[in-house]
């Protein structure tokens, strides 16, 4: 449901609003003191002072759902750590079909992933609930193999509502969901009253959660329509994750009201304006929101100088409006197989943020010296620019031009470089050849290149998969990853020198746990790691299964070996990319910690009182005014790490059921395929064609079982589709 917003909350406030994450930081502060006395969330704002509004029981919301404080039985509020003994933590739940989970500890901070079988589910969790947890131990267990977790308790239910199938049995009627949130059916005897078939997706708010003696129950808040129908398997998703579908219009309305105040002409002269400058974009095809832009320069010494240019998001989306308060809370955009659910209104995201062709546009943009030789950054400097601009080019589009191929790819039919000003082509041939020097640099210094194709989905115009096909792998995509991995750096290594708390993304070294379980499987592959690989290892073992069968296997055993990317404060680099200082700075219009990278880029800005009709700002020391603490950076950054593994939840299942319904159609079809991993209960094999992963049982595959067939993690085989299929999708981090 939309959140509703304060109307006395004006579109363009004149005084700077209390930032959310400062409200934060104090709701925390006060819940640790020794002297609070448990009270509910309308005396907390009374107590430190602040309005009772929107913004305050959105901090309130977040901060439960990320498991950090919770409501007792009167519904006052504590840290949810503060009830622990000794051994119990704090953690979300990730619930599966097969009835074990995993849970992702979030209090004591520092604490390993926990795994919880189904018979250690003591409190009936479902899927994303917070829950409490005491860390044990099984006979058996072997190094590297997780712990266990006992649940225990529940501190906050994740779901009151969800979506499944209507069925009927014995002249009962039961909601089978979907989705891993609940994995037995949901009685709904109001069903028999709503005129509603077998067969028909509905939405169910639950009543009563499933325990030993009973199963749930709910009833029928909503029906979507019939399985299969367009747009029913969306609205499930969205539903089911608690995705917001629509933006309340308060925040529509600020966005508007941006919109309608922004005048090119009077930032032109407060702003670098290079809108006569050459710069261009290259993005996927069906892109929408244009956030970055680039452009390339020979310096007086010979040297590059790569142009970074950003979507200014900060101008338009000012801090502690219903505007940013939403942005906050959606954390990201969330991205499916034909459909966006938006981080900020589309008249923004599309419109005035999006750096189109042709028009003038708010950036930030940085300016960043390369090396001829060595691909090595020497210098950056940063402003706030006004561009223009000059060509929009698709992936595929741009590798072409670089290939100086006959027929250049366009959605309105082939064409040739004749097509196109030279200068263009020129400017794309000067960028690949320094984004190939970078790469070779980075390289060099042990970043990690993981090869996974994924499949490219086409839908038909009802929205149903007809088609897949791995995406496409032209250097182009490399290209702009190259520069947007410079900006980042670029941007991090600022706020180190300035030596003030910022928002990065981190990446931890693997743990010794998680390299001994790579190990074992790479052995299996028919290869060898150390039995603490380097990233010059993991470099050498990847290099070497390129182009072979087993190369899917060995760089997803890779990937899972591998910490998960975070927001955080604290400076400790991200290993995957060998990078000692990184954050996100590059796409605001999806992502909120940029749009906070930005905020603190512009109270540097503030500071140094920069006048842009000089030019870029190079490094100057300077005491920066109301940025966020170190305290409100940790909380914020498990807000959005929490948010982003929401999303990525949420698009891999989609992209499932669009996958399982393509397969529907070739059930019996025989298909090659190559072993990308095998269990105690079957081989997952990977199909040549649509890179969708499915698993075969042992009995079907006619022997006895799979070691006695001969079969590897690596052999190509011919296999016939009969049942369920699986499918994951990946996100780069740039």
């Amino acid at each position: 449901m939309p959140r509703a917003y304060n109307r006395d909350l004006p579109p363009d406030p004149v005084k700077k609003p209390l930032m959310s994450s400062s409200i934060r930081d104090r709701i925390v502060q006060l819940l640790k003191s020794p002297t609070y006395k448990l009270s509910k969330s309308a005396r907390i704002a009374r107590h430190l002072d602040v309005p009772d509004d929107a913004l305050f029981r959105e901090v309130i919301q977040d901060l439960e759902e990320e498991g950090v404080i919770a409501e007792d039985d009167n519904g006052a509020l504590t840290l949810a750590a503060s009830s622990l003994k000794k051994g119990e933590v704090i953690a979300i739940y990730s619930g599966n079909k097969k009835g074990f989970g995993f849970l992702d500890v979030r209090e004591p901070q520092g604490h390993p992933q926990l795994f919880t079988p189904g018979e250690l589910n003591v409190a009936r969790a479902v899927h994303g609930d917070v829950v409490k947890a005491q860390v044990t131990d099984r006979p058996g267990r072997q190094e590297g193999d997780l712990e266990f977790g006992r649940i225990v308790a529940i501190v906050k239910r994740a779901h009151s509502r969800l979506v499944g199938t209507l069925t009927k049995d014995k002249g009962k009627w039961y909601v089978l969901p979907d989705g891993n949130i609940f994995q037995e059916a949901i009685e709904t005897p109001d069903a028999a009253g709503k005129y509603l078939k077998e067969g028909s997706k509905v939405v169910v708010d639950i009543t009563r959660y499933p325990t030993d003696d009973q199963p749930g129950a709910g009833v029928i808040s909503d029906a979507l329509g019939e399985a299969g129908e367009k747009d029913v398997d969306l609205k499930s998703i969205l539903i089911q994750n608690n995705l917001p579908e629509h933006f309340p219009e308060e925040v529509s309305e600020q966005a508007r009201h941006a919109v309608e105040k922004f005048d090119p002409e009077t930032e032109r002269a407060q702003r670098l304006d290079m809108t006569g400058e050459l710069i261009l974009t290259i993005d996927p095809d069906d892109a929408k929101d244009y956030d970055d832009a680039i452009s390339l320069h020979r310096t007086n010494d010979g040297h590059w100088e790569l142009g970074v240019h950003i979507a200014d998001v900060s101008f338009f989306v000012v801090e502690g409006t219903a505007l940013d308060i939403e942005a906050q809370h959606r954390g990201n955009s969330t991205y499916f197989p034909g459909h966006v659910v938006p981080m900020l209104p589309e008249v923004l995201s599309n419109g005035v943020c999006s750096l189109q062709e042709g028009v003038p546009r708010l950036v930030k943009s940085a300016f960043i010296t390369i090396d001829q030789r060595t691909g090595k950054p020497l210098r950056t400097r940063f402003s706030n620019s006004i561009i223009q601009s000059a060509k929009r080019l698709r992936y595929k589009e741009a590798q072409a031009l670089i290939d100086g191929v006959a027929k250049i790819p366009h959605p309105d039919g082939d064409r040739s470089v004749n097509d196109y000003e030279p200068n263009v082509v020129a400017l794309l041939k000067d960028l690949n050849t320094l984004a190939r020097l970078m790469h070779q640099r980075r390289q060099a210094n042990g970043q990690l290149s993981l090869d996974l194709p994924k499949a490219e989905l086409v839908l038909s115009p009802e929205g149903k998969v007809i088609d897949a096909h791995p995406e496409d792998n032209a250097f182009t995509h490399t290209l702009i990853e190259m520069f947007m991995v410079e900006a980042n750096e670029a941007t991090a290594r600022l706020f180190q020198r300035l030596d003030v708390p910022a928002i990065r993304r981190i990446h931890p070294e693997p743990d010794p746990d998680a390299s001994a379980r790579l190990g074992r499987f790479i052995m299996v592959a028919g290869h060898k790691v150390p039995k603490d690989p380097s990233r010059a290892d993991l470099q050498k073992l990847l290099a070497g299964v390129r182009g072979k069968p087993e190369g899917f296997a060995v760089n997803m055993a890779v990937l899972k070996s591998l910490a998960r990317a975070e927001y955080s404060p604290q400076v400790i680099g991200h290993y995957a990319l060998a990078s000692e200082h990184y954050t996100h700075f590059t796409s605001p219009i999806r992502r909120y910690a940029d749009l906070m990278v930005h905020r603190l880029i512009d109270a540097w800005f503030a500071a140094i009182d920069a006048d842009f009709s000089r030019g870029p700002v190079a490094f100057k020391e300077a005491k920066l005014q109301d940025i966020p603490t170190n305290q409100d950076l940790v909380m914020q950054g498990q807000h959005l790490s929490f948010t982003e593994r929401k999303s990525e939840a949420a698009e891999r299942e989609l992209r499932q059921i669009k996958l399982l319904a393509l397969m529907e159609g070739h059930i019996g079809e025989n298909f090659l395929g190559v072993v990308t991993s095998i269990t105690k209960f079957g081989l997952f094999i990977q199909l040549d064609k649509w890179l969708i992963e499915g698993l075969v049982r042992y009995p079907e595959l006619g022997g006895d079982f799979g070691g006695n067939l001969g079969i590897l993690p690596e052999d190509r085989v011919m296999l016939r589709p009969v049942g369920e299929v699986a499918a994951d999708g990946f996100v780069t981090d740039r």
